[in-house]
């Protein structure tokens, strides 16, 4: 009997260090998640180059991969599933799903929007009524820079007639520095920032200062949320850590981010002036206390009034699908 009870036990030993070497119960492989940026590599994009450094998506069991380029359709794709997440805007997001496209906003990333109107310094152009009777240029007749505008002449009590709107492409600075216009829609961590290192003096009237539309977040479909919620927990969590420690440490994350945009430090100036640009989307970033990545309603109410107005998408869109806070947590970097 007790040669049988000690047989067993070391039976029982050896079937547990057998059990422990097993290889299914390894580590599980990190799940490959296509991030579509919607635009080039930037030092604007360092919140997430950040996360990706740091081991935050990692930490989620997330390997990212970024996928560049400036896709028109892009939130068709990710309305119908063909991409899981991309960063796009608020006035996207309404267009897609005035088109019943099932995307939704989960993770609200710059808190001021961005679009500004820029002028010389010696135009003494210095708020919206200063605008009456000049010729402003803007890169396009649609577009976030279009929607801003209408939102600042509305916010302003501007009639548009009284404004000489005039499409110049993206040549603001040459437009301004050359006083082809006198006033330039803008983004405020652009072209502002590229004539003030010039040395240029300059006036910006920041849209925001007057109402603030939804601007860039983190996007993706119902499916993904109803299917994989802890896919998209996942992604937010980490992307937040990424853009915490961006605003606490924006140094290390500009250095950060010139591992994967390294022609951005090419010479000295070029470094200089993006150093400027990360410095002045941080000020876009920032929350206070506990909001950090939370969707406000009465900015999306704003943006659909305004979209409605220009006849962008029909009235009555559902404000409450088009976003969810569901996701967003504390973080700590």
């Amino acid at each position: 009997m007790r040669r049988r009870t000690g047989l067993g036990w070391w039976a029982i030993l050896l079937t547990g260090l057998l059990v422990g070497c097993r290889p299914a119960e390894r580590e599980k492989p990190p799940q490959v998640v296509t991030l579509a940026m919607g635009y080039i590599p930037n030092v604007q994009f360092a919140p997430f180059y950040v996360a990706v450094d740091r081991g935050y998506f990692a930490g989620e069991g997330i390997q990212v991969q970024f996928n560049y380029g400036w896709e028109t359709d892009l939130l068709k794709l990710v309305g119908s599933d063909e991409l899981q997440f991309a960063i796009a805007s608020g006035d996207q997001v309404l267009l897609a799903r005035s088109q019943g496209l099932p995307v939704v906003y989960v993770l609200n990333w710059y808190r001021r929007f961005p679009v500004c109107v820029v002028s010389l310094a010696e135009t003494g152009i210095h708020q919206p009524a200063d605008l009456v009777g000049k010729r402003v240029g803007t890169p396009a007749l649609y577009g976030a820079s279009y929607i801003g505008w209408r939102a600042l002449l509305e916010a302003a009590g501007i009639r548009e007639a009284d404004v000489q709107l005039i499409s110049i492409g993206y040549t603001q600075v040459a437009a301004l520095s050359e006083k082809q216009v006198d006033a330039a829609l803008c983004y405020a961590m652009n072209e502002p920032v590229q004539m003030r290192q010039a040395g240029r003096q300059v006036e910006v009237i920041y849209v925001a200062d007057y109402v603030n539309l939804v601007s860039n977040g983190l996007i993706t479909n119902e499916k993904t949320i109803n299917q994989h919620p802890e896919l998209v927990q996942g992604m937010v969590r980490a992307t937040l850590r990424g853009l915490a420690y961006t605003l606490d440490h924006p140094d290390e994350a500009f250095e950060i981010a010139l591992k994967y945009v390294p022609e951005a430090a090419s010479d000295a100036q070029t470094r200089e002036v993006n150093r400027a640009i990360l410095e002045e989307s941080v000020a876009f970033w920032r929350a206070e206390a506990g909001q950090l990545g939370r969707s406000v309603e009465a900015e999306w109410q704003a943006s659909q009034r305004v979209m409605e107005q220009m006849g962008l998408i029909p009235a009555g869109g559902d404000v409450a699908a088009m976003f969810t806070n569901r996701f967003i947590v504390e973080v700590r970097p």
